[in-house]
């Protein structure tokens, strides 16, 4: 049945407005009330700010796989202020009470509180979107499920899934960077990566280059204009298939190399390689790469060699600079020490000429 559209009787018009204050429908063109005492579906209190909104909703959390229990069930406190709020008489049931509640909790629930609790604190420490925290822990409720958790420690499981969603969202960290934050050797955690996405069906391509460069750069605190001239360097060296095959972080690095020294930004190999987590050796190998492919070889060094020789000038200005505050710093000798000095000086003369 199609629903009856509202007409004005007197001039007949489709248009109306609802006026929710004195809960009428009333014509936009002649003005003729259609129908009054309208039911009121908002909130019958009302908040002035954030602080009063949340004090008097009636209704609690929305539900979130990030909780063991969606967020839902209760949990006898275990702090002392709980204890003091039951009467002496009854805190003997009081305990008995909470110590059933910690039986009554069934395997599935004992491990979920766990393993989603490891998983806050990686996705905190990584820094990490809301989203992917609420699909990681989806994902891993799922296989939980499934039984594909059993033989294999929890946290290998956690930092797997984490690494997988960080590359299907396209903030990927390394492996270095979630073996760090979750303390599982690389080899485990790229073990558990392959078997948790060939059981789930997870399939994810392999990560670009590009993707790394604005956490890179902003962790190296580059500007934007060398974020893009990065992008602009890999897109160019991947038309020419030099970067195909090769490590994403070695190649990011790498463009952000060249990009600050182009840009008057420089950074030198060994700080991109502490910061990004590779060696020297592959960024230089990446960069002669890159270089050679797309012609800049020669540019790019002199450049490099005008911000170092810029970098040496400063440097011995503030040595100067240093120098000049010491010998000003120096206390010099007063008139009346000196003074001081020469007479004691001819006194001694005097007695050895007596003696």
């Amino acid at each position: 049945m199609a629903e009856k559209k509202l007409v004005c009787p007197e001039c007949g018009s489709t248009e109306f407005y609802h006026d929710p204050k004195t809960g009428e429908t009333v014509c936009a063109h002649c003005g003729l009330v259609i129908e009054d005492n309208m039911i009121d579906t908002t909130q019958d209190w009302r908040a002035f700010d954030s602080e009063q909104k949340e004090k008097r909703a009636r209704t609690g959390a929305p539900l979130t796989h990030k909780r063991h229990d969606k967020g839902l069930s209760t949990e006898i406190g275990k702090g002392v202020t709980e204890l003091f709020r039951v009467p002496a008489k009854k805190r003997s049931q009081f305990f008995r009470i909470r110590k059933w509640q910690k039986r009554l909790l069934t395997s599935k629930d004992r491990n979920l509180s766990f393993a989603l609790g490891e998983l806050e604190r990686l996705v905190s420490y990584l820094g990490l979107p809301k989203t992917l925290h609420e699909e990681a822990a989806q994902l891993y409720e799922k296989a939980l499920e499934k039984g594909f958790i059993r033989g294999r420690s929890i946290e290998s499981i956690i930092a797997a899934i984490v690494y997988s969603l960080c590359r299907e969202y396209g903030s990927p960290r390394t492996l270095t960077e979630i073996s760090q934050a979750s303390g599982i050797e690389k080899r485990e955690l790229g073990r558990t990566y392959r078997y948790i996405s060939r059981k789930m069906g997870i399939k994810i391509l392999p990560s670009s280059a590009e993707t790394y460069i604005p956490r890179f750069a902003s962790m190296l605190g580059l500007s934007d204009k060398v974020q893009v001239r990065a992008i602009d360097i890999l897109k160019k060296a991947k038309k020419k298939d030099v970067i195909s095959g090769k490590g994403p972080t070695g190649c990011a690095a790498a463009a952000i190399y060249i990009a600050s020294v182009l840009e008057g930004e420089r950074r030198t190999q060994r700080g991109v390689a502490d910061t990004v987590g590779v060696t020297e050796v592959t960024i230089r190998n990446r960069y002669k790469e890159i270089v050679e492919a797309l012609g800049i070889e020669k540019e790019v060094e002199e450049k490099a060699r005008e911000q170092e020789e810029m970098e040496m000038k400063k440097e011995q200005m503030k040595e100067k600079k240093a120098a000049k505050k010491k010998s000003k710093s120096k206390p010099r000798k007063s008139a009346s020490s000196s003074k001081k000095t020469k007479t004691r000086k001819k006194s001694a003369r005097k007695k050895s000429r007596k003696r």
